[in-house]
């Protein structure tokens, strides 16, 4: 079952880790360009999910950010990524999650990547 990760934006926490980065972020640039648009990743992704069995996934829009955060720091090992994403405010904030919000552990990335297969990530991000 295809997951989807709330709007972060009208949360407290999130609104103020934004005040906390630097408008010339490269991750703040990005999320505000307004022709990159995330939505379409539910698109291209939900013929990859079973619609009525299975638990909720994580978000896949969380998973695309998460490797262009990998892509653009050179960050190979999917632990270090979230070790990173857990630690790096600019990243929590790029990909949604709240100070309180759970980092997704780094089988799933795997098991999301093994599902998505390299092709649709190159295809569609780089």
């Amino acid at each position: 079952m295809q997951g989807y990760k709330l709007d972060q934006s009208v949360r407290c926490n999130s609104l103020s880790l934004r005040h906390m980065i630097p408008n010339d972020h490269l991750l703040v640039r990005i999320h505000e360009a307004k022709e990159l648009e995330f939505s379409f990743i539910y698109e291209i992704t939900k013929n990859r999910y079973c619609a009525n069995y299975g638990r909720p996934s994580i978000d896949p829009v969380l998973f695309f950010r998460m490797q262009i955060i990998s892509y653009l720091y050179g960050i190979k090992s999917n632990r270090r990524l979230c070790k990173e994403i857990q630690l790096n405010i600019a990243y929590r904030w790029f990909c949604g999650l709240s100070l309180e919000d759970k980092v997704p552990d780094h089988s799933s990335l795997s098991r999301i990547r093994d599902r998505f297969g390299v092709e649709l990530f190159q295809e569609n991000i780089i």
